[in-house]
């Protein structure tokens, strides 16, 4: 009887442990494939916010974005 309770609870943890894995894999890819935020945003943001970016500024917030994927 508790050896079949151990094994269930064994093999969940491992389940859980394994699933989690598999999902942070495919959601790290998906984000770098499909990146939330892209150029024309960050353009977009900092005109709103009354500034003028040049290439440089936008290539610096890019790089600091994907430092966080």
């Amino acid at each position: 009887m508790w050896h079949d309770i151990l094994i269930l609870v064994v093999g969940l943890v491992i389940g859980l442990i394994i699933g989690f894995v598999v999902a942070r894999y495919f959601m790290k890819k998906y984000l770098k494939d499909n990146p939330p935020i892209n150029e024309d945003m960050i353009k977009t943001l900092m005109m709103q916010m009354g500034r003028k970016p040049n290439q440089k500024q936008i290539n610096q917030m890019m790089k600091s974005m994907q430092k966080y994927m």
